[in-house]
């Protein structure tokens, strides 16, 4: 079974503060998107992947995603649950029964994680995630963003980071995502709709330099993550 690929990538990255969005910035000659890309391609189980980019997108015709083939274009919405339904739209779930969906700017996922992902999902009948335990202290905050104080301390047993990629069955999803974007639920990712519909997610872990890159900083942990990859 072939398992279809969702990247969002119509978001404008403005806590970058680039000249351009963040998944078209170049890390080694190429951009962030062509990184991720290549990496989920290196995946056997993975088939075509639908980008969601922004209607006005000025940078993906000079990529070498233009020309490859598998490579399918949607247009993207405001919001990354906008984005990834566009994507769903577009595919065929009698053809691809699951799908994969990952973020843009997560150029570090390994294989191996992504492997793992797909064997607990489709083992289980149940989609799932990439996650990581929280290893910090983490603290709840009251007051405004220029004065912010700590309200309490969170118990971090049962917390988990969450990452990409995360994969469900495609029609689960696209129906799950429909239902709380009509109702006006917020979605911060794929799972969260899943969890809205009261379906299970699975935890899987994966490893702590699968990073987003959101901010400058990001950028050079990024080079100094896929120098040592």
């Amino acid at each position: 079974m072939t398992i279809a690929v969702v990247i969002p990538a119509a978001g404008s990255g403005q806590r970058m503060q680039a000249d351009r969005p963040k998944q078209y910035l170049e890390l080694f000659g190429k951009t962030i998107l062509e990184h991720t890309v290549q990496r989920l391609r290196q995946v056997p189980e993975l088939g075509p992947v639908w980008l969601a980019l922004a209607a006005d997108d000025a940078y993906f015709a000079a990529t070498s995603l233009a020309v490859q083939p598998g490579i399918h274009r949607v247009t993207g919405g405001r919001e990354r649950a906008d984005s990834v339904l566009a994507g769903l739209m577009a595919i065929d779930e009698k053809q691809y029964p699951w799908v994969l969906v990952h973020d843009a700017a997560r150029p570090l996922v390994q294989v191996a994680d992504i492997q793992n992902l797909i064997k607990r999902c489709l083992g289980s009948g149940c989609g799932g995630i990439l996650a990581t335990p929280v290893r910090d202290t983490m603290k709840r905050a009251m007051g405004t963003q220029e004065h912010t104080q700590v309200l309490q301390t969170v118990e971090r047993q049962d917390l988990w980071h969450a990452l990409t990629p995360q994969l469900f069955p495609t029609a689960q999803l696209r129906q799950s995502l429909q239902q709380a974007l009509q109702q006006g639920v917020a979605i911060t990712d794929e799972a969260s709709a899943l969890e809205w519909a009261g379906l299970p997610v699975l935890l899987v872990s994966g490893r702590a330099d699968n990073i987003k890159i959101t901010q400058s900083e990001d950028l050079q942990l990024a080079r100094f993550y896929l120098e040592q990859q």
